[in-house]
C-alpha cells in the first residue's frame, strides 16, 4: 500500500512540478499590469485592458479594457522588457500576428499572410486611426515602476494611408514624423524617442 501511494505521489509530482517552476518565473498579475500600462499616458492606464501570463507562453487576459487601449504585458521568456499597447480595433490584426508566429511563421511572411487575409476580407482593419505605444528597455524595476534604458515608441495606424492621403515623407527620422509601410494594411505615422 505504501508503494503504491509513494508511486502515485511521484507520478502526480513529475507531472505538476514542471508546471510549478514554469509558474514561478511568471510575474504577479499586478506587476505584470503595472509594466504593461506604463506605455500609456497616465490618463489611459486605469481602463485599459491587458492581456498577460499566469504560464509562460500562454498570453491571456489579466484585465478587461474599459476604454478601448490594450495592452501586452512584458512576455518573461524574453531577457529584456517590452510592452506595448493599442486601440483595441488594431486586435484582429494583432491576434493573427502572434497565432501565426506560434504556428511558425517568421519574419515578413507574418505581414505577407496577414496582408492576404485583410485583402479577402478575413481579418478587418480599423477604419480610424488607432495608436500604439510601446517600450523597450532593459528591465522593468516593479518596486519602483521605472524601466531601465527605456525607448519609447509611438505609432498611430492608418491603414492603407500614403504620402498623398497623409502629407507625410516616407523618409525615416529622429525629429519628425514619417509614414511606414505606406499604401499597406500596416500603414502607420513612426514617431519616436527616449525616455
Amino acid at each position: 500500500m505504501n508503494r503504491f501511494i509513494l508511486g502515485l505521489l511521484s507520478a502526480v509530482s513529475v507531472v505538476t512540478l514542471p508546471a510549478f517552476l514554469e509558474a514561478q518565473n511568471v510575474a504577479p498579475a499586478s506587476e505584470q499590469i503595472a509594466g504593461a500600462v506604463l506605455a500609456l499616458p497616465k490618463e489611459m492606464r486605469d481602463g485599459a485592458g491587458v492581456m498577460g501570463y499566469r504560464v509562460t507562453g500562454k498570453l491571456e487576459l489579466l484585465r478587461a479594457a474599459k476604454n478601448g487601449m490594450l495592452c501586452l504585458a512584458d512576455d518573461p521568456a524574453e531577457e529584456k522588457f517590452h510592452v506595448s499597447c493599442y486601440a483595441d480595433t488594431m486586435e484582429p490584426f494583432m491576434a493573427r500576428g502572434r497565432s501565426l508566429r506560434a504556428g511558425g511563421v517568421k519574419g515578413a511572411q507574418v505581414d505577407t499572410a496577414r496582408f492576404a487575409e485583410v485583402k479577402a476580407g478575413k481579418i478587418k482593419m480599423p477604419t480610424a486611426p488607432a495608436a500604439l505605444y510601446q517600450i523597450f528597455a532593459d528591465s522593468f524595476d516593479a518596486s519602483t515602476g521605472s524601466v531601465k534604458n527605456g525607448r519609447y515608441l509611438f505609432v498611430v495606424y492608418i491603414p492603407f494611408a500614403t504620402p498623398a492621403t497623409t502629407g507625410l515623407s516616407t523618409v525615416p527620422s529622429d525629429t519628425k514624423p514619417w509614414l511606414m509601410l505606406p499604401g499597406t494594411p500596416k500603414a502607420h505615422i513612426m514617431f519616436s524617442s527616449t525616455m
